[in-house]
């Protein structure tokens, strides 16, 4: 999971549970998802990489390109 590429579809800010979908295993899998540093803020849409996974459904997001 870590280092895999995202598309944000709910949100992901401070405060916030957002929601991101991600390409893995042949498919793609939606992830509760949280902002890497606290004060990051995605809307949806928003490119993001996976650095952290906690299984089974949760993952810490970044901007992905520093973008």
């Amino acid at each position: 999971m870590v280092g895999l590429l995202g598309r944000v579809t709910g949100t992901v800010g401070p405060g916030l549970v957002g929601e991101v979908i991600v390409r893995i295993r042949g498919g793609a899998e939606h992830f509760l998802a949280y902002p890497a540093a606290a004060q990051e803020r995605f809307e949806t849409g928003t490119l993001v990489t996976v650095v952290d996974h906690l299984p089974p459904r949760t993952v810490y997001v970044t901007s992905a390109y520093g973008s």
